[in-house]
Formats: structure tokens, sequence, C-alpha cells
């Protein structure tokens, strides 16, 4: 906790808005995506879901394949506990959505499901989309399911990310929600291993960059890349692009 908040406020003094932006596409997914007000209708669907998680005082079986929760450490835990410690947060949520109603991605793939807070957030985002989504947990990815179910555009997989990611490079995603596992080691392993997968418009994005020093270390990593051109750190997540045709640069926006 004393990590995050040094590097909290490290980040509060480099990070700027879209006035220290200059590169125009940048400048355009800050102000028209990120800084956008409009009270889109899809916002109460994503509350009303998280809040039905929120009242959820069911008990489930937690199979953790990642580090785990730092606020338990029973495998026996409550749906609401679960969202209320580990699932996205309603502004994360709201902002998920923008970006996938901006940049309109056909293909989706979310790195860990837990809740599927996120994976609707992404499908109402653009309902078009083929969103994949994985989750260790089989009872988690179960419940995630069994909520979801009317959302047709949405494939759940279930299973250990090493096994599960490599059966699925034949395939190219427009962005990829890393948000399964807080380690550096593995981090950097779904990074190369999902590489292939890239088109010159993708978005990686890494959650809780933060985490950790490991996880500031992997970041690091990533924004070093050379496929890597354009990096954003908003401090909770960490947004990679690919464009060959922009020079690299590395932002730090206040969201």
């Amino acid at each position: 906790m004393l990590y995050q908040i040094s590097q909290y406020l490290k980040f509060l003094f480099k990070s700027t808005n879209q006035h220290g932006v200059h590169s125009p596409f940048v400048y355009e997914l800050v102000t028209k995506c990120f800084y956008d007000q409009t009270k889109h209708t899809e916002y109460h669907t994503i509350e009303k879901y998280r809040n039905q998680l929120l009242q959820n005082k069911n008990t489930i079986k937690v199979h953790d394949l990642g580090p785990g929760s730092r606020k338990t450490k029973t495998n026996m835990r409550q749906v609401n506990e679960i969202a209320k410690t580990s699932g996205t947060t309603l502004k994360r949520a709201k902002l998920l959505f923008r970006i996938a109603k901006y940049l309109k991605p056909d293909k989706t793939l979310e790195l860990g499901t837990s809740l599927a807070i996120a994976t609707q957030a992404l499908s109402l985002g653009n309902p078009k989309a083929r969103i994949t989504t994985i989750e260790g947990c089989p009872e988690i990815a179960s419940l995630s399911k069994k909520q979801l179910n009317e959302y047709r555009n949405i494939e759940f997989k279930i299973g250990d990310f090493k096994k599960v990611i490599p059966k699925l490079t034949s395939e190219h995603y427009d962005l990829i929600f890393f948000d399964g596992n807080h380690q550096k080691k593995a981090t950097l392993q779904y990074f190369e291993t999902l590489l292939p997968t890239i088109n010159n418009n993708t978005m990686f994005i890494f959650d809780d960059i933060y985490w950790s020093k490991d996880m500031t270390e992997a970041w690091k990593i990533i924004k070093q890349h050379p496929k890597v051109t354009v990096t954003i750190d908003t401090f909770f997540w960490g947004m990679v692009f690919f464009r060959e045709e922009q020079a690299k640069e590395h932002f730090t926006i206040r969201v």
C-alpha cells in the first residue's frame, strides 16, 4: 500500500490532461473518449449489474491462479465481497465502455473475467464486437456466464491462462484487456505470447501497473518494446498502441 501511495504522488506530479498532449491521435482519444461527459444510457445498465453483484451474498469457492486477493486468504468468499474488493469499479467500467464505443474493436480479448463487470461494459460499448473472456476459476466463470447469458457476442473460456492463451494466437485482436494476473513474469509472458495477434490499431490495456514493484517493472519493460509506439499511463491502467506511423512517445494522463 505504501508503494502505491508513493507512486501515486509521483504520478500526480508528472501527469497532465489534454493540454499536455501534442499527438493528434492521443489528443482526440483523451478529449473525445476519456473526458467524454455524455450521460450514456448504457451507464444505467452497467451500474444496475454491478449493484446486483454488490447485493449478492451467495458464497462461492474461489480458485486463484494469480496472486489472489489482498483482503482475504480464504477460498470461500461471498459474491458481494468479490465485487467490492476485486471487481472493476464503476468509474473504470464506464471508461472501458467509452473506449469500446470510441475505438469500435471488432475482436476483443479479456484476460480475467472475474464477475464480468468489465466484460459487460466492453460488450455494451460495441455490441457488434466478438468478445472472448478467460477466467481461471470455474465457479466465478459459471456465475458470470449465467449472469450475462443474454449477451450473445461474449464467448467464455475457463482455464489456466498459460494453457488457453497459446490456443488463441492465430486470431487478431483489436483490444486486449490484461486483468487476470498481476505478476511481472506472467504479465510479460502473456504480452509476448499475444504480440502476434496485433494489428496497427490494436490497443492493450494492463490493469494495476502500480500493484507492486514487479508490476511496475513489467510496465517499464513493455513500454520499451520495439513494437510499442505509444503508451498512456493513467495510474490504474497502462495503455499500449502499436501504430507504426507514430514516433515512440509516452504520456501520463489524469483520467
